[in-house]
């Protein structure tokens, strides 16, 4: 009889064990966007706070392509000990219905949680030739103009596309979508005057609108942003309206718990740093702190929105 709970006792002696000894080596992780955007600079930021924590190198690796399909499947093939880690976006919880040819088919069995990076909220900004000063007045310009306001994105099935289909099926307007190679073309196309509507991350949008270039006129958060405090969440004039681009850090499915709760630790020890908090706020970024289950949750949660809305608006990727 005893013999027969020897392989339950030594799994539990070697658990805290093995959250003891984890790591001894370098730590790789993968990221699927290219290096110097603010996804980039957060990732890097995070993994040198957890360097320290942990002890020992967290390198992050750019395995860029097929709409970060590339750097999700390298993490969710991997052996899962701990040491390739995935920074994933809201690109998990789209590629399944946009693109379900891409894999990890199915991101919430393919990978482990470990916690939230952060969240980045878009605006909503216009051409100052648009006779709207707020989100009310463009609702209502766009409802007398229908099928002519042209509004950008950087690119079909991007986080600011989708805002604004979600936009357009919660406020029952008809805009005119013209995908662009990426934000940047999109905003020279809107300073030009040739398309009257962006939604840009904040950080992209801020100095256009600060030269009055553009003019802001909502927020897709469900808060002000720091850095545009006058501008007014769309939620204010579309109730339950909110998107937001967010980051969170992955293991390959079956990590040992032990792992995932060291890796959980060091996380929080970077999310909850004041001076990486403030630095990257500057960014317009809101660093979060939140657990596996968090992350869990909104992967969940958001699977299920972004899917409900591509199939309902028949949204395919170029």
């Amino acid at each position: 009889m005893r013999r027969r709970h020897l392989p339950l006792l030594s799994a539990a002696l070697a658990a805290p064990a093995l959250a003891q000894e984890f790591p001894t080596r370098a730590i790789a992780v993968a990221s699927g966007y290219a290096p110097g955007g603010v996804t980039d600079i957060v990732s890097r930021a995070v993994s040198a706070r957890m360097e320290r924590e942990l002890g020992q190198p967290v390198v992050v690796e750019n395995r860029v392509g097929a709409a970060t399909a590339v750097a999700n499947t390298h993490v969710a093939q991997a052996r899962p000990d701990g040491y390739t880690l995935l920074m994933g976006t809201s690109t998990l919880a789209i590629n399944p219905a946009l693109q379900p040819s891409l894999t990890p088919r199915e991101p919430m069995r393919a990978l482990d949680p470990i916690g939230m990076v952060f969240r980045s909220a878009f605006v909503l900004h216009v051409h100052p030739s648009l006779p709207v000063r707020s989100m009310a007045e463009f609702l209502t310009y766009c409802r007398a103009n229908q099928g002519r306001v042209n509004i950008g994105s950087s690119g079909t099935g991007a986080v600011n596309h989708l805002s604004q289909a979600l936009l357009v099926a919660r406020a029952n307007i008809d805009v005119v979508h013209v995908p662009f190679r990426g934000g940047a073309p999109g905003l020279i196309e809107l300073r030009a005057g040739r398309i009257q509507a962006m939604f840009n991350a904040v950080q992209e949008a801020l100095p256009v609108v600060r030269e009055g270039a553009t003019r802001a006129i909502g927020i897709t958060s469900s808060a002000r942003n720091a850095l545009l405090p006058d501008v007014p969440p769309i939620a204010d004039t579309v109730p339950g309206y909110e998107t937001v681009f967010w980051q969170g850090l992955f293991a390959p499915a079956g990590t040992a718990a032990p792992v995932i709760a060291r890796l959980g630790t060091a996380l929080r020890a970077a999310t909850t740093d004041a001076a990486l908090i403030a630095r990257m706020a500057e960014q317009g970024v809101d660093i979060v702190s939140g657990d596996a289950a968090a992350l869990r949750d909104t992967l969940a949660r958001e699977t299920v929105m972004w899917g409900d809305l591509i199939r309902n608006a028949n949204i395919r990727a170029e």
